[in-house]
């Protein structure tokens, strides 16, 4: 018994300091109204408003174009571009086929 209120009395001072280095180090976090906090709370990211439709559906927008690829099949070509699309992050950018961007974003390619 006298082991055991040995260990319990060292694991309530142990806990003591933690708890006090921890209330010295916190700080207070403010936040506006329209941010979110993603993983770390010092990363704060905006909020864009996306508009969605009577199917509850939105249209996504590319940004910019990434990259370029050819694929190479037996007999054509297939030319790919990475799209950027708008409200994602870059590790979420997709291939399209180059030709349908052109038509659809010019504007992407000049």
């Amino acid at each position: 018994m006298e082991k055991v209120k040995i260990i319990k009395e060292r694991l309530k001072t142990s806990q003591s300091h933690q708890k006090s280095n921890s209330d010295v180090r916190r700080r207070d976090l403010e936040f506006k109204e329209d941010y979110w906090v993603v993983g770390d709370p010092s990363t704060i990211v905006p909020v864009e408003t996306i508009e969605v439709n009577e199917e509850l559906s939105y249209e996504e927008i590319p940004v910019a174009i990434l990259d370029r690829q050819v694929r190479k099949l037996r007999n054509k070509e297939i030319a790919s571009v990475k799209v950027l699309w708008r409200n994602q992050q870059v590790e979420e950018a997709t291939w399209k086929a180059e030709e349908d961007m052109k038509k659809k974003y010019p504007h992407l390619f000049v």
